[in-house]
């Protein structure tokens, strides 16, 4: 504490009790003297686990005292004493905090949120997967024509138009103007089918593109002209060859994406009304929740390293020239 005092004007500087500043905890004092330079002063203060507003008093006689800075230091009472070892016994007990915003148990929080989210991500998940895999195939097996080039153009305007004019466009045409489904809310499984569409269309494209790439740079492979040489039918090929084939990258980008589903979707639980992970995020961010946010982070960041070492497992059991060492 840096700090200089002052006696009262006109006042005597002989008595002590005048001209002095006395900062106690119980029994314990300390005189602080008067002085008109700043003065630096180290106070060292011992509290029990149970603490209170009168452990620490700073009484001033007939004077002033005037405080320049104050700088609280945590003394550590030995090498365990620390916030990393408190915040690691919380993560062994799945304690993640209490929510400043809320006022409720952030665990709590999160086992609400995961349903309506998971609810939300795993049909997109699903809806996306499906379709691009089954469009790229088509673009494989009617390369260079008239199809595969609709697709590539379709695909790279999905991939064009920003999210939030999906948002918006499918709420104002689909939802107020055709009444198709209902814009806001969490009432029924009708809530989710906008949503739902409006992610996998606006996340679609990226896919296919993707895939689409993956299955044209196995077709032009010499077992597939083999196979073909053969006999096998184009279905044959595309499903028993192409695709086999073409699993490794294919698991990669779904394995990388599970971790995901938990989060939820930011934009789409915000615009929707859907009471998630992706909506209590938001709001957290904005009312400056540290707890639901580092808990948010920290869970995602775990799954993600878990999916990235689940991804290199399923590689040696999709393709046996990969050995696990």
């Amino acid at each position: 504490m840096r700090y200089r005092t002052a006696a009262p004007d006109g006042a005597p500087r002989a008595p002590l009790a005048a001209d002095t500043a006395v900062v106690f905890r119980g029994s314990e004092t300390k005189a602080l003297p008067f002085a008109r330079v700043w003065t630096t002063a180290a106070l060292d203060f011992r509290t029990g686990a149970q603490t209170s507003a009168a452990d620490l008093k700073i009484r001033v006689g007939a004077g002033t005292l005037e405080v320049q800075a104050l700088r609280l230091r945590r003394g550590m009472a030995g090498p365990f004493d620390s916030q990393l070892t408190f915040f690691l016994k919380q993560l062994a007990r799945f304690d993640f905090g209490v929510s400043s915003s809320l006022n409720q148990p952030v665990a709590h929080l999160l086992a609400q949120g995961v349903g309506p989210s998971l609810l939300l991500t795993v049909p997109i998940f699903i809806g996306e997967l499906a379709l691009a895999l089954t469009l790229a195939l088509l673009c494989a097996y009617f390369r260079d024509r008239w199809l595969d080039r609709m697709l590539v153009v379709t695909a790279v305007a999905l991939m064009s138009i920003n999210y939030l004019v999906w948002i918006v466009a499918g709420q104002y045409v689909l939802g107020y103007r055709w009444g198709w489904f209902p814009v806001w809310g969490f009432a029924s499984w009708r809530h989710l089918l906008l949503p739902v569409l409006v992610g996998v269309v606006s996340g679609g494209g990226a896919d296919l593109r993707f895939y689409r790439a993956i299955m044209l740079d196995e077709m032009y492979k010499d077992y597939v002209r083999t196979a073909c040489a053969k006999g096998v039918s184009g279905s044959g090929v595309l499903f028993r060859h192409v695709l086999r084939n073409a699993l490794v990258p294919v698991t990669t980008n779904v394995v990388v994406a599970l971790p995901f589903l938990y989060t939820g979707s930011l934009l789409l639980e915000s615009f929707f009304g859907i009471p998630g992970l992706g909506y209590l995020g938001v709001n957290a961010i904005n009312s400056a929740d540290v707890d639901v946010v580092r808990a948010l982070v920290l869970i995602g960041a775990v799954l993600f390293v878990i999916a990235n070492l689940a991804t290199d497992l399923c590689y040696a059991w999709l393709d046996p020239r990969v050995k696990l060492e």
